[in-house]
């Protein structure tokens, strides 16, 4: 295959290549809110390919696409060839030749990378279990919006050791701020930066002490809803409630990537209240993913 970029994990960018796409983000996003056109993949062909379920990734990628100029093609592992056991491989080849980049989401980390390394076009990771990129990239995107350089920030993860923690502990190597963790017994993290930029912390309420920003996420991401009962239970003083909101510096942030599980492991006064930014971040996805996609095909932006 010839060199092709492609974005699998949050590691897969470069400091350099963050910064230009966090500022191709916001002249993006400027242009769309003023009605003006950025029709910059105009007649190219984005394809995404689902095994799990979707609302923001499967509307933020064709919406964005549509914006950009081009267009897309939802295809489901369940109505094509994928699901009927043709070689990842095999359908890599044949899909890269008709268009211009795939965005997959799926289970196992190794079936994108398989994909990636027979496509002859960028592959984008819309979700695996391991890695949720183009969230983090949302994320830090609408933290800089609000408050500026997330640079020697402090963000504390709450919750499952799960694919978003794994994105942002990279994140946190690349970016140069502080990571804090907290996760019940038997769900820590394994993979801590070895920089130090990265902390555990064994009570939720230590890891949010003056923290910028604090961010959690379901307690039983998708694929894992067989253990629902028993994270219920492991998980409940992982809460984002008040009180822990209350640790946190005074102008810290919440996010969530959504869905949102009200009630578990984030009450509804947070979510709702004032320094939940989950729309924002929401809709930061669409902005995101347009720099992204416009990125890996045409290159960093020269402005």
């Amino acid at each position: 295959m010839k060199d092709v970029k492609h974005f699998l994990r949050f590691s897969d960018l470069t400091r350099e290549e963050l910064d230009s796409l966090f500022k191709l983000t916001s002249e993006i996003k400027k242009k769309y809110k003023a009605f003006e056109r950025h029709h910059t993949l105009e007649d190219r062909t984005l394809v995404m390919v689902f095994e799990k379920s979707s609302t923001r990734t499967r509307l933020s990628f064709e919406l964005g696409m549509s914006q950009l100029g081009g267009s897309s093609v939802y295809l489901n592992t369940k109505d094509s060839q994928l699901g009927r056991g043709e070689p990842v491989a095999d359908s890599a080849r044949v899909i890269s030749r008709m268009c211009d980049l795939v965005m997959i989401r799926t289970f196992e980390q190794e079936m994108i990378e398989t994909f990636a390394n027979n496509s002859s076009v960028p592959v984008i990771n819309g979700l695996t279990d391991q890695h949720h990129p183009c969230q983090v990239l949302a994320d830090v995107f609408t933290f800089i919006e609000k408050k500026g350089s997330i640079r020697d920030a402090t963000v504390a993860w709450i919750g499952d050791s799960n694919n978003m923690c794994n994105s942002w502990i990279e994140a946190a190597e690349i970016l140069e701020f502080n990571l804090n963790i907290s996760s019940p017994p038997g769900y820590e993290p394994t993979n801590l930066s070895e920089s130090g930029c990265t902390k555990f912390f064994p009570t939720p309420d230590a890891a949010v002490r003056n923290a910028d920003l604090v961010t959690t996420d379901v307690w039983a991401s998708m694929g894992f809803e067989e253990e629902t009962k028993l994270r219920k239970l492991a998980f409940q003083k992982w809460q984002v409630n008040k009180a822990l909101m209350a640790q946190a510096a005074k102008n810290a942030i919440f996010m969530h990537c959504l869905p949102a599980h009200r009630e578990e492991e984030v009450t509804s006064e947070v979510i709702d209240g004032d320094q939940s930014v989950v729309w924002d971040e929401a809709e930061n996805r669409l902005h995101v993913q347009k720099a992204l996609m416009e990125t890996l095909l045409l290159g960093p932006s020269k402005s």
